[in-house]
């Protein structure tokens, strides 16, 4: 079990994230959307994959790739902050990041592929973390952050883009 952070442990933009993990368990609710997300994606066609909701909205395949690359970046900072660095981290431009990557060249298949590989060495880093190193405190994107938050951010993040897969894009029912 991982304490539920305090609402100083993070910025207050994150904390519709660390809502969506509803008990003490982050580890637990990762696993158990590497199964839900993973099942719920590998039932989407290539053509559906490319679908938007809107014309200025990311596709399927790029909503993926969005949580592969978020996913890491929240690890990396998660694990920066428990080892004790103190070097402030820098925020990301979502947009950007989404626009460089090329998902739409790729396959859907591959891209969940990835997102499972990124989420399996999600899962054994938190897992690796004693209490001292979940209790550290540092800085990202401007604000205070705790690796404790970051291993709630990093599901509730996924079950923010969950929900609107399945309201937006017609996912998953």
């Amino acid at each position: 079990m991982i304490p539920r952070p305090e609402a100083h442990e993070y910025a207050s933009y994150y904390a519709g994230y660390v809502a969506e993990v509803a008990d003490s368990n982050p580890l637990g609710a990762m696993a158990a959307q590497l199964e839900s997300t993973g099942a719920m994606l590998d039932a989407v066609d290539e053509v559906a994959a490319g679908h938007r909701y809107a014309p200025d909205k990311w596709s399927v395949r790029q909503m993926v790739g969005h949580l592969g690359d978020t996913e890491r970046i929240m690890a990396y900072r998660a694990l920066r902050i428990a080892r004790g660095d103190a070097t402030p981290l820098p925020g990301f431009e979502q947009d950007d990041y989404v626009a460089a990557a090329g998902a739409d060249a790729r396959t859907l298949v591959d891209l969940v592929r990835e997102w499972r590989d990124v989420r399996r060495a999600t899962i054994t880093l938190v897992a690796s973390f004693d209490e001292a190193a979940l209790a550290r405190r540092g800085t990202a994107s401007g604000g205070p952050m705790s690796v404790r938050a970051l291993a709630y951010i990093i599901p509730g993040h996924e079950a923010h883009h969950v929900q609107m897969l399945r309201s937006r894009y017609g996912i998953g029912g």
